[in-house]
């Protein structure tokens, strides 16, 4: 297996690549930017892109997925519920003052439960709302592996004051579906450096007192 996880874009949203050099192929979450050094990295490792994983529809996460997508043929896979969001590009990059990216519908929708990767590396979506209505997290369970998003990140959670974003909600996520992950769970969040699920159980604030 090939795990790569690196900043891309204004507001460093880091992108993960995951590839099956066996097999040469690849899934890339999260290409929020930078698209021709993904596409460069996937050409120098020598592997066909078989998905474009979005954990929820931020400009900064989904902002370059449509044009990987030309690039490579792969689909690209979104949670249903933030459909709104990705029609609201034009907002979103008002907000941060950058030109607003080309999007279109998903190839595919991210339900909870559902099966995606590579056949030897599959993960279960799991739906995890609050910081958007459609975030999901990717738990690579035989990999003890999980692809946060902006649900979790070392010492913090997503930020709930954005449109579709719910505090509540984002704490029912965080208690009940990810808490319930083994605490050695390696955590490649939407930004910053990887935690674990014990480290945040034990030393994340939001997650204390509930």
């Amino acid at each position: 297996m090939l795990l790569e996880s690196f900043p891309v874009g204004p507001l460093a949203c880091n992108c993960t690549l995951l590839g099956d050099e066996e097999r040469h192929e690849a899934i890339v979450v999260d290409p929020g930017a930078e698209i021709a050094r993904i596409h460069r990295r996937l050409s120098e490792l020598g592997l066909a892109l078989k998905q474009i994983i979005v954990t929820h529809a931020h400009i900064d996460h989904v902002g370059g997925a449509l044009k990987l997508k030309r690039l490579t043929g792969a689909p690209i896979y979104l949670n249903a519920a933030d459909l709104p969001l990705l029609q609201s590009m034009e907002l979103q990059a008002s907000w941060i003052g950058v030109p607003a990216p080309e999007v279109a519908p998903p190839d595919a929708g991210l339900d909870d439960g559902q099966t995606v990767g590579l056949d030897r590396y599959p993960a279960q979506v799991l739906h995890t709302p609050g910081h958007t209505q459609g975030s999901v997290c990717l738990h690579f369970a035989p990999l003890n592996l999980l692809i946060a998003g902006d649900t979790l990140f070392a010492g913090s959670i997503g930020r709930t004051d954005l449109p579709g974003g719910n505090f509540e909600q984002i704490l029912d996520s965080l208690h009940n579906r990810l808490m319930a992950l083994p605490d050695e769970t390696r955590i490649l969040p939407g930004h910053g450096p990887e935690t674990t699920i014990g480290a945040e159980r034990r030393g994340n604030p939001f997650l204390q007192n509930r």
